[in-house]
């Protein structure tokens, strides 16, 4: 499916990868991405994956969606940036795939969904704290506020071991979300991906028009 890329006005194509069969473990994308992560982004330069490299990567090619080399911002966008893709986003995944750290043993797997939930419920409250910067959360969405909005998305909905996450409990990052819902950009992944109409403030499963997405 080939579309526009509303926020950048840049056009690209997606290409679902069907978990359901492991693609992300299939030899012609482990030669795009040898770690069998999703996602990862085909450029003239050759593939990029790792989330948060492939947004700096879009920002700093397009010169948009973040304060750019040389602004003061830029630090403190960086900061908050990573905080993201290395801290909450790696506990996300601990969270969601908890049998590969600790085994099938269940009393474990609860033991580290409690510790974990704990500490991803503290980086939500200071990202709702930090809504509101001119680079996150303010008039003019960023990079980092997309982001964000995928993590509340992933956060409500992939709960293997039980819900422990509700976003009334961060009303300035739902306002957020809300917001985003409306952008063009949403608008075409929601086609794109079968997202349904509210994908970051009421999310259900993916249902895309194509193969299978868990």
């Amino acid at each position: 499916m080939r579309l526009t890329l509303e926020e950048l006005r840049q056009p690209y194509r997606t290409q679902l990868v069907d978990r359901a069969t492991r693609q992300q473990k299939s030899a012609a994308y482990l030669r795009l991405n040898p770690s069998g992560l999703i996602p990862v982004l085909e450029t003239p330069q050759g593939p990029l994956s790792e989330t948060a490299a492939i947004l700096l990567w879009l920002t700093e090619t397009h010169a948009a969606l973040a304060p750019q080399p040389g602004d003061p911002l830029r630090g403190p966008f960086l900061k908050w940036l990573f905080m993201v893709s290395n801290t909450l986003h790696a506990d996300l995944r601990i969270v969601f795939y908890p049998q590969q750290y600790v085994g099938l043993d269940h009393e474990a797997m609860l033991a580290l969904h409690a510790g974990v939930t704990g500490r991803l419920k503290g980086h939500f409250a200071l990202l709702e704290a930090l809504v509101g910067q001119d680079w996150f959360g303010g008039a003019h969405p960023s990079i980092l506020d997309f982001y964000v909005a995928a993590t509340l998305r992933w956060a409500a909905l992939y709960a293997p071991m039980g819900a422990w996450f509700d976003l009334s409990d961060y009303p300035r990052l739902g306002s957020m979300a809300l917001r985003l819902e409306t952008r063009p950009s949403v608008l075409a992944a929601i086609q794109a991906e079968g997202l349904g109409p509210a994908p970051f403030t009421r999310p259900g499963p993916c249902n895309p028009p194509e193969g299978v997405a868990l």
